[in-house]
């Protein structure tokens, strides 16, 4: 039986199976979109995963990711744009909805915030031609203030919504509770990139206390603190009604599990935890 408005990220079950294995498995549970990171993609090869996912009428909510644009020095930011510009060809042939940008943090050796993202703007910038000719969305991630130095220095939904505004169409963001369920302006900005339509993903898991690693001990949906439900009715009010992708990244939990386990308990708590 399919089920509607699920997805799932492939970082959630990464170390247990590949992409050929993963898709089986999340077909054998009703889940026929998906959001690969590329390098899975790229271990399975390009060419073999576009089959994949077209002999098997997959949908891609999103690739996994393009972005990291502040570098220390021109020959850098050169091979960063260059990179992108692949993630996006990548994203192209696999026909996903969006490619989600993790932007980045600070250049190396740099305690410069303030430039990193204005690098950040002028990365999405300079790829973005490529991005409508390719017909590829781009979808900023803000990540938690916790992950600013290293992955991403845009950190609220204000922040990715601005950049937005400056960039023009074809750049949205993608919510992930994960990062943004503590923001108190929350509601405002979810009902803004409503307005700007420009929400192009939205991204669950939960929020465990106390985390005992800030990358790698997401929980699953219902076993922390974060009002799953609350924060999808406001996404629905702003007009946004694709599917939920579960991406969770557990190093001492469900990486340890069986596939065919977490993928049926992903299943299971979003008909219990997300659904509204």
């Amino acid at each position: 039986m399919q089920v509607d408005g699920l997805s799932i990220n492939l970082a959630t079950i990464r170390e247990q199976c590949g992409f050929a294995e993963a898709v089986d498995i999340c077909l054998k549970h009703g889940i026929t979109r998906i959001a690969p990171w590329r390098d899975q993609v790229a271990k399975a090869g390009l060419d073999e995963a576009v089959r994949i996912v077209q002999s098997n009428g997959l949908k891609l909510t999103g690739l996994c990711r393009g972005g990291f644009f502040p570098a220390a020095n021109d020959g850098d930011w050169q091979k960063n744009l260059d990179d992108n510009r692949r993630a996006i060809d990548e994203a192209a042939a696999l026909g996903a909805d969006c490619l989600v940008l993790v932007v980045g943090g600070l250049a190396g050796g740099s305690r410069d915030i303030v430039a990193a993202r204005q690098m950040v703007s002028d990365g999405i910038a300079a790829v973005l031609p490529h991005a409508k000719a390719s017909g590829v969305p781009l979808a900023i991630e803000p990540l938690h203030p916790m992950y600013a130095a290293d992955r991403s220095c845009v950190n609220t939904l204000r922040q990715a919504l601005d950049m937005c505004e400056q960039l023009g169409t074809d750049v949205g963001v993608a919510i992930d509770v994960y990062h943004v369920w503590w923001d108190p302006e929350l509601a405002e900005q979810i009902a803004r990139a409503g307005r700007m339509k420009r929400i192009f993903a939205h991204h669950i898991c939960d929020w465990l206390v106390p985390t005992k690693d800030m990358l790698t001990d997401r929980g699953m949906m219902g076993d922390g603190v974060i009002d799953l439900k609350s924060i999808r009715r406001m996404i629905e009010k702003a007009g946004f009604f694709g599917a939920q992708e579960v991406e969770i990244f557990s190093a001492d939990n469900w990486w340890k599990r069986p596939a065919e386990e977490v993928i049926a308990t992903c299943v299971d708590r979003y008909h219990s935890c997300c659904l509204v």
